[in-house]
């Protein structure tokens, strides 16, 4: 991995409508400017979810831009260059993945998929907020990490921790 001044992370999920979609706006939030983040998904469905929108909204990060994309944007010659891919559902985590160009650092981070609960408005609600929560801790402890005074082994160790927090 060439580690560089900028790193860009690309966040995975089967469908890119919720927990890859809050992952992407709450890295691009908080990450940047040494951190760029992307969301797809490997059968994406075309949609974002309203409650993770509504979920960004509530936690004040912004959301135009957010759009339910495939996989298949980011193993293009153009696409950007990825130093991470990490994975937020197990379903994506068990699917064979592109080629990624570059050869990225993987991980899995699952959180429970908050589109799948059936149940009152706040028990919904409740879902989404918990996913959103599991993701923010995890993303502040990346990005408490120290990429530049690590090697490989070592990163790969730390961002596999993290997905099991």
């Amino acid at each position: 991995m060439s580690m560089s001044t900028r790193y860009n992370v690309l966040f995975l999920c089967t469908g890119n409508s919720a927990r890859s979609i809050m992952a992407e706006a709450i890295l691009n939030h908080k990450g940047r400017p040494m951190f760029a983040a992307f969301s797809a998904g490997s059968h994406p469905s075309g949609n974002v979810r309203p409650e993770a929108i509504r979920q960004l909204q509530m936690a004040r990060l912004p959301t135009p831009g957010l759009r339910s994309k495939s996989w298949e944007e980011f193993s293009r010659p153009d696409a950007p260059h990825l130093d991470f891919v990490i994975t937020v559902c197990d379903n994506a985590a068990k699917e064979i993945c592109p080629i990624w160009p570059g050869q990225p650092m993987t991980a899995h981070w699952g959180v429970p998929d908050p589109a799948a609960v059936v149940g009152s408005p706040e028990q919904i609600e409740r879902a989404y907020r918990d996913a959103f929560t599991i993701l923010d801790r995890r993303i502040s402890l990346f990005l408490s990490l120290p990429l530049a005074s690590l090697d490989q082994l070592a990163i790969k160790r730390e961002i596999d921790r993290i997905g099991r927090q």
